[in-house]
């Protein structure tokens, strides 16, 4: 399974060259969206006028119902915890959001598809997928037990 961050549905709605056709190539049913990163979109939309705010959240709404949501439950917060713990004890921390986020990926033993390579690389065992590099190998760090 491959489960997108806020960045990836965010461009594919921008119609990014890159994300697109990555994006419409694969089976809805393959593709999970963490319940954090459904909170992310609906709060920038909302933070716009009304007007503007409006067709944006009911296509958001439409894409996502294609999709496998996946709440943040008991085992993400356990990952979370212990990605947590080791970042903060090799001095590198990630943000937040972030962090629920690849917890989430990793308790479904999924890809995260991310423009933020920066943070997500960090995360011990995640595996990952930059689309916005035209031949992105598939990233990962050190394995984090479950």
């Amino acid at each position: 399974m491959l489960i997108l961050d806020s960045n990836t549905i965010s461009y594919y709605f921008r119609g990014d060259p890159q994300v697109v056709p990555r994006l419409q190539a694969l089976r809805p049913a393959d593709l999970g969206v963490p319940a954090i990163v459904e909170y992310e979109l609906r709060y920038g939309l909302l933070r716009m006028a009304h007007e503007a705010a409006a067709p944006r959240l009911a296509a958001l709404s439409q894409l996502l119902q294609l999709m496998q949501l996946l709440p943040f439950d008991s085992e993400c917060a356990a990952y979370a915890a212990r990605i947590r713990v080791a970042l903060e004890a090799a001095g590198t921390p990630i943000g937040p959001h972030d962090l629920l986020i690849a917890a989430t990926a990793l308790r479904h033993q999924a890809t995260m598809v991310t423009r933020n390579v920066r943070e997500f690389s960090r995360v011990p065992g995640l595996q990952w997928q930059n689309w916005h590099e035209a031949l992105s190998a598939p990233g990962s760090a050190e394995p984090m037990g479950a």
